[in-house]
């Protein structure tokens, strides 16, 4: 196994480009992405190429998102090394656990990994050197949209040869996410304020992945605005835009607490607070990029529009 440097645009052959193409195409297209350019090549999100002469045997997650995408792949005996944070399934937690946002070096070779997979936040550069040093191919997954996800999956299922699989999971996903814009496209958007921290106040904008499952839920971000992915508001400006409804994270890993959310109610002029349209959504649905960001998605969703959820079970990911 070899990996090699980004693809330049300078470099890009036909074939290359086509494949480039593809990865445009969306989750709503039911055209899923292979990301080989041969029969055992693929690039990854970072632009490295890497060819593999069979599937991984021995294989590291770094995050818990990638995790959840290769038990959803039935990958559970090839999964040697996972992060702190990988909980989901339960089998994820009897993994070995090689650190998270600092991963320990010593402990991902300890385990001998065919392959690492990781996002691209947490692929320390001199972590990605040794690796590529002992001949270990990284392999980069770092989605920021709804559309990404299904196609990471796909590439996953083609590389460990899970391709029907692969094509399940992404199909319940694709089935689930027309179900709920159905839903909601007959309502009108509400305006929304999604906090990830009060003090200082700390929300998402454009860039990052829930400001687009906000408008996917039928909701409209007042942080549409901002430059920046995590941006920090002013009360003034909350106010201004008057949020109808405040959505809090809640988890074992992020979480605003009741008292936190509690605080907002001194802001009476809120059309939220005058409503009571407080809600929780598990931070863990929403925030890791797998197969089950469409249970976040609904819960969104049902955060957003209560009644038109109300008579309808939730329908979580298998």
């Amino acid at each position: 196994m070899l990996s090699v440097p980004p693809v330049q645009a300078a470099d890009c052959v036909s074939e290359d480009c086509d494949a480039m193409k593809r990865r445009q195409q969306g989750i709503l297209t039911g055209m899923p992405f292979m990301a080989h350019v041969s029969s055992r090549a693929f690039v990854d999100d970072a632009g490295h190429r890497i060819y593999l002469a069979k599937p991984p045997a021995r294989v590291v997650s770094l995050a818990p998102s990638i995790t959840e995408m290769l038990f959803a792949l039935g990958l559970d005996e090839q999964i040697v090394g996972v992060t702190e944070f990988c909980d989901y399934p339960a089998a994820a937690q009897s993994k070995t656990k090689v650190g998270y946002s600092n991963p320990s070096l010593e402990a991902v070779i300890a385990l001998r990994p065919e392959m690492v997979l990781a996002p691209k936040d947490f692929l320390r550069p001199d972590l990605q050197a040794k690796l590529e040093q002992l001949k270990i191919p990284v392999f980069v997954l770092d989605a920021h949209t709804m559309e990404e996800i299904p196609l990471q999956i796909h590439t996953l299922g083609k590389m460990f040869e899970k391709t029907e699989a692969a094509h399940d999971v992404t199909q319940h996903m694709r089935q689930r996410l027309a179900e709920i814009r159905r839903t909601v496209e007959s309502r009108p958007t509400k305006r929304v304020l999604y906090v990830l921290n009060s003090q200082p106040l700390i929300t998402v904008g454009p860039g990052s992945f829930i400001h687009q499952m906000i408008g996917l839920a039928g909701g409209v971000n007042i942080a549409s605005q901002a430059g920046m992915a995590y941006p920090r508001l002013s009360i003034e400006t909350v106010l201004k835009e008057d949020p109808e409804v405040l959505v809090f994270p809640i988890g074992e890993t992020e979480a605003v607490s009741r008292s936190e959310q509690q605080q907002w109610r001194r802001w009476d002029t809120l059309s939220a607070v005058k409503q009571q349209r407080f809600h929780d959504v598990a931070s863990n649905l929403l925030n890791r990029p797998g197969p089950r960001v469409v249970d976040g998605l609904e819960q969104l969703a049902r955060a957003i529009h209560p009644e038109l959820f109300s008579s309808r079970e939730s329908t979580p990911h298998p």
